[in-house]
């Protein structure tokens, strides 16, 4: 699934955000910034330990902040770090909206023109797929819209099959309201 958006393309795709060519991958953060399971495990482990020691150097941060580190031995060139969720490990769509318009704001200071982005906390943070779909793909289509953004290339990397559905689903329902 593709929608375009001004210069810009919002793809779906199914597969691992840490094999993805892009500028920058969008990890999902706790505001320690500490790299444990899921999607965070998953970059520390491939991408190397120096990725989560730029992190930390930069934490704790609140949450709905985000920080730009290496990419390390990824294919990407940086990893933002999204803090979508506390100690506690409790999230929300609002607290995920928050998070990804900071990772926006985040790529538009860096000129970053692509990026790839989980579904923010749905592993860890047990939000619903849909609303995370939902928080995420407003916030996006919103930050295109206004115009002015450096980023070409938004793809939405989800590696499970209820996650892709619910962005889909989500992004044809966005795109109808065009």
């Amino acid at each position: 699934m593709r929608l375009k958006i001004g210069p810009a393309t919002v793809s779906i795709e199914r597969g691992d955000i840490t094999d993805w060519e892009v500028d920058a991958i969008v990890n999902a953060a706790n505001s320690t910034l500490a790299m444990g399971a899921g999607v965070a495990g998953a970059i520390k482990r491939k991408g190397g330990v120096i990725i989560e020691e730029e992190a930390l150097r930069q934490g704790p941060v609140e949450v709905g902040e985000a920080v730009l580190t290496t990419g390390g031995n990824l294919v990407a060139t940086h990893v933002i770090h999204a803090a979508v969720m506390g100690p506690d490990l409790k999230t929300d769509g609002e607290k995920i909206a928050t998070a990804t318009r900071a990772v926006l704001a985040l790529a538009a200071k860096h000129r970053i023109t692509s990026i790839a982005l989980p579904a923010l906390g749905t592993g860890v943070g047990h939000v619903p797929p849909a609303v995370s779909a939902d928080a995420m793909l407003n916030a996006v289509v919103a930050h295109l819209r206004a115009g002015g953004s450096s980023l070409k290339r938004v793809v939405f990397v989800l590696y499970q099959d209820d996650a892709a559905k619910a962005f889909i689903d989500t992004l044809k329902r966005l795109s109808a309201v065009q």
